[in-house]
C-alpha cells in the first residue's frame, strides 16, 4: 500500500508542475487562473499522502518537460487529457481505498479536474475544431475519390499531380470561401476569417499530402497505394487528436472517415476505368 500511494504522491507532484509550466506559459488570465488552482490541488494532494507514506519523491521532470512541449504543439486541453489518460484514472485509484476517507475526498478532487475545471478551459485550437474537421474530411473524402480517377482517367503521374493540385487548391478556396459565408450567416462565436483560414489550411495540406507520392513515383499504381496509405495515417493521427482533446471514441471516428473517403476512392477508381474505356482516350 505505501508502493502504491507514493507512487500517487510523484504523480501528483509531476502533474502539479505541469499544470504550473502551462500556468507560466498561458497568455487568457482565465485559462491561467484554473490552471494555477488545479496545480496548487494537487500540490495539496502530494502534501496529504505524505501523511500516510512518511516520504517526500520527486516528480518526473521528463514527464513535465514532454507534456509542456506537446501542450506547445497541440494546445493545453489535448496535453492535460493526453496525461490523465496515460497516468490512468486517479480517481479510480483513490476509490479503492475505501477505509480512508481523505482518500475518498481527493477520487473527487481528481474526477472534479477532469469534469469541471478542464471543461473550462477556452482554447482558440478546440474552438475551431469544427472548421479543421470540415476541411480535412472533404478534402479526404472528395480528393482522395478524385486522385483514384485521375489514376486510371490520366495514367501519368506528373500529369495528375498537376491535375490534383489545380483541383485541390481551387477545391480549397472554395471549400474556405463557404466555412466564411457560414459562419458569418449562422452568427456564430468563431470569427468567419479564423474559420476561413482553418477550413482552407487543413484542406491544402491534405492536398499536399496525397499529391505527393505522384510527384516523386513515376508508377501510378504504387504513387495511388501510397496516397491511400498517407490518407490512411492522416485519419488515424487526427482522430486520435480529436478523440483525446474531445473524448470521444477513436475506433468509431477512424472507422466511419476511412469507410467515407475509400469508398468514394473505390468508387471514382472505378469511374475513370469505365470513362477511359467507353471514351478511349488514352493520358
Amino acid at each position: 500500500m505505501k508502493k502504491a500511494l507514493t507512487g500517487f504522491q510523484v504523480n501528483e507532484i509531476t502533474e502539479s508542475l505541469v499544470y504550473a509550466a502551462l500556468a507560466r506559459r498561458e497568455k487568457n488570465p482565465h485559462n491561467r487562473e484554473i490552471l494555477e488552482a488545479i496545480a496548487a490541488e494537487e500540490k495539496g494532494h502530494y502534501d496529504l499522502l505524505r501523511n500516510y507514506t512518511g516520504e517526500s519523491p520527486k516528480a518526473d521532470y521528463w514527464k513535465v518537460k514532454r507534456y509542456a512541449w506537446i501542450a506547445g504543439v497541440f494546445g493545453i486541453t489535448f496535453a492535460i487529457k493526453l496525461m490523465e489518460k496515460n497516468e490512468g484514472h486517479a480517481q479510480q485509484n483513490y476509490a479503492q481505498y475505501t477505509d480512508f476517507p481523505e482518500l475518498q475526498a481527493l477520487s473527487d478532487d481528481e474526477e472534479r479536474h477532469e469534469h469541471e475545471l478542464i471543461g473550462l478551459i477556452n482554447e482558440e485550437k478546440l474552438a475551431y475544431m469544427g472548421s479543421v474537421v470540415l476541411g480535412l474530411n472533404d478534402a479526404l473524402v472528395e480528393f482522395t475519390g478524385a486522385l483514384a480517377g485521375f489514376t486510371l482517367a490520366l495514367s501519368d503521374s506528373k500529369l495528375i499531380a498537376l491535375t490534383g493540385s489545380i483541383t485541390g487548391i481551387a477545391a480549397a478556396l472554395s471549400m474556405a470561401s463557404s466555412e466564411y459565408l457560414s459562419t458569418k450567416s449562422d452568427g456564430d462565436t468563431k470569427h468567419p476569417v479564423k474559420a476561413a483560414v482553418y477550413t482552407g489550411i487543413a484542406y491544402i495540406f491534405t492536398v499536399v499530402a496525397l499529391v505527393m507520392p505522384f510527384i516523386l513515383c513515376s508508377n501510378v499504381l504504387i504513387a495511388l497505394a501510397v496516397m491511400l496509405g498517407i490518407a490512411v495515417l492522416i485519419i488515424a493521427l487526427f482522430n486520435y487528436y480529436y478523440s483525446v482533446a474531445r473524448d470521444e471514441s477513436f475506433r468509431k471516428r477512424f472507422t466511419e472517415m476511412a469507410v467515407l473517403s475509400f469508398g468514394v476512392a473505390a468508387l471514382s477508381f472505378g469511374i475513370g476505368y469505365l470513362l477511359k474505356l467507353f471514351t478511349g482516350i488514352e493520358g
